[in-house]
């Protein structure tokens, strides 16, 4: 897919070729050199979400092929251009979902690059110069400077991976509406997988008591033992869920499956907010009733934007918080994301690119 001349440096990587197939495969390709403006990253880790199934699949129906999945991505720099003076060669770095933006719209000037009208994802997406975009499925990534960010040294590079798309979608939404300017105020997180264990781990790093909803009774111990959960609450237990309701201040729901709104509208108290986190390949059900009778608000929140990334993973590295990740090696990726379709990982995939860890599926 590359259209431009300067798309000459050669890199391999692991591409899904077409929606039937439902895995990647090696591939090699080209990326463009080292721009005034750009750094070369030599890929260390790159973490597996849930999107990048979507993605593979052609669930939502926009997936360009060949396509190289991963937009949770940390390295070290091995070039950095002229005119870059906040990145040298040998610092660790990441770069999360977004490769470009216009710069120039009223979202870019607040550093909501991730809501600009021309937003290039990491993957399958259009860069500046017009060609697709390929992720962090590969062992090199060439980034514009004002889309990478600083991973501080107090934080591992494999379990920081997914912080720059799990991290930040959940922290972007409990800045945004001040649930962390409120300590004892009570949080509900629905859904105990990659993006609701950081919520969890966010959330009791700035005082809010947490409720965790989740369809698994198995994993009550390990949200309360190990996570520091206050509550769990079974979604399909009935009388759990009425004992729960009117006792949430905030919930943030991290489920990718189609479901109900309703009755997590009813664990809301009186003008309560649920915000939206994941993106499920068919509309879920918004029953009105839950909402005009508890003056409740359903809100959506996608990612972040590039300066609240870094400032998420400044507060993640002064409250000691990664992620809870399996390693998997380049062999293992599609066992991974067959694993991953099945919602049994605990709690993030990510890939050894680099092939530099000795504990890994």
């Amino acid at each position: 897919m590359e259209v431009t001349p300067n798309h000459t440096l050669t890199v391999t990587g692991w591409a899904a070729m077409n929606e039937s197939a439902g895995k990647v495969e090696p591939f090699v390709f080209k990326r463009r050199e080292n721009g005034p403006d750009d750094v070369t990253i030599k890929v260390q880790y790159c973490g597996m979400c849930h999107t990048d199934l979507h993605f593979i699949n052609n669930d939502w129906g926009i997936t360009t092929y060949p396509l190289v999945p991963g937009h949770e991505i940390t390295g070290v720099v091995t070039k950095a251009g002229r005119n870059v003076t906040g990145f040298r060669v040998g610092d660790r770095v990441g770069v999360g979902c977004i490769a470009a933006s216009c710069l120039d719209c009223d979202h870019c000037r607040r550093s909501e690059e991730n809501y600009c009208d021309r937003v290039a994802l990491t993957y399958n997406g259009v860069f500046w110069d017009g060609s697709v975009t390929y992720g962090g499925y590969s062992r090199a990534l060439v980034a514009d400077k004002r889309f990478v960010v600083r991973v501080p040294d107090a934080l591992p590079l494999d379990a920081a991976a997914p912080l720059l798309c799990a991290g930040v979608t959940v922290y972007s939404p409990m800045k945004h509406h001040g649930m962390l300017g409120h300590p004892g105020a009570s949080l509900g997180v629905v859904g105990l997988g990659g993006l609701g264990h950081v919520a969890v781990k966010l959330a009791k790093a700035f005082g809010l008591r947490v409720t965790v909803v989740s369809t698994s009774p198995a994993k009550e111990a390990e949200a309360r033992a190990r996570l520091g959960a206050d509550r769990f609450v079974v979604s399909t237990d009935d009388a759990q869920m009425r004992d729960a309701a009117r006792s949430l201040d905030y919930v943030i729901d991290t489920v990718s499956a189609k479901h109900s709104l309703g009755p997590i509208l009813d664990l809301l108290k009186v003008s309560g907010k649920l915000v939206l986190v994941a993106a499920p390949d068919q509309p879920v059900e918004l029953p009105s009733f839950p909402l005009i009778f508890g003056k409740r608000t359903v809100s959506g929140s996608m990612t972040g934007g590039i300066r609240e990334t870094q400032e998420m993973l400044d507060l993640c590295a002064r409250h000691n918080i990664t992620c809870d990740i399996e390693l998997v090696s380049t062999d293992g990726i599609n066992a991974a994301l067959a694993r991953l379709a099945r919602n049994d990982v605990r709690y993030r995939f990510v890939i050894d690119i680099a092939g530099d860890s000795t504990s890994k599926l």
